[in-house]
């Protein structure tokens, strides 16, 4: 069984454990999707599903109760994967007004709805995870997050990262992220290379023109 595997059996246990009523029936249902969206999108950014929250339960602005797929915590993003039969093809039109006012009241209480389909999650993962890295990128700095730790410009130089998608970025693209020249930049760039933040692409060379994000810098996104 992968790490993934028992992270998220755990995950599902420990909420079905903690869960009464509408919810724990919700939790029982088929999690196929949610398990898929866990596992091809997320796992591979958060390395763990700490602050994960499955089926999350609100109250709607009609009154009435309504889940989110997966609840992110930290950043209060609602994630959510629907198959194109079970929400497309056999869409009323009271259930598209409900779906509507749904995310509507998502909205309402300051998160982010950030939908995907059961076919992008399947095939085209790490276009899922770019769009993911780059929503993080954006709102990672919320006040006791661990970004807001960095100096200011440093911050700004993760961002670009994540918004790269884990892909490197070149000395260009962080000049043009700070408004530096490049001597400027470099000096920014080797402060987070001695912290492990970053590491340079290629060797060989005094100068490195490209780099990366490092495993510690995705630990910044909590």
């Amino acid at each position: 069984m992968s790490d993934f595997d028992l992270a998220f059996k755990k995950l599902v246990e420990e909420q079905r454990r903690t869960s009464t009523g509408q919810r724990l029936e919700m939790l029982n249902k088929d999690l196929t999707g949610t398990r898929k969206l866990l596992e091809s999108t997320l796992w591979p950014i958060l390395k763990s599903l700490d602050g994960i929250v499955l089926e999350k339960e609100m109250v709607s602005l009609s009154g009435v109760k309504i889940y989110v797929d997966v609840f992110y915590e930290p950043l209060g993003i609602a994630f959510e994967c629907d198959g194109y039969v079970a929400h497309g093809e056999n869409l009323t039109r009271d259930r598209f007004s409900f779906e509507r006012m749904r995310i509507r009241s998502v909205a309402v209480r300051g998160y982010r709805y950030f939908p995907f389909s059961y076919d992008e999650v399947d095939k085209k993962p790490e276009a899922c995870q770019r769009a993911i890295y780059e929503l993080m990128g954006r709102y990672a700095s919320a006040p006791g997050s661990a970004l807001m730790e960095l100096p200011v410009l440093e911050r700004e130089i993760v961002r670009l990262g994540w918004s790269k998608g884990g892909e490197p970025f070149t000395l260009a693209e962080a000049c043009k992220c700070l408004l530096f020249k490049d001597d400027a930049t470099r000096v920014i760039l080797k402060k987070m290379v001695k912290k492990e933040i970053l590491s340079p692409v290629g060797s060989g060379t005094l100068r490195h023109h490209a780099y990366q994000l490092t495993q510690a810098a995705d630990a910044l996104m909590v």
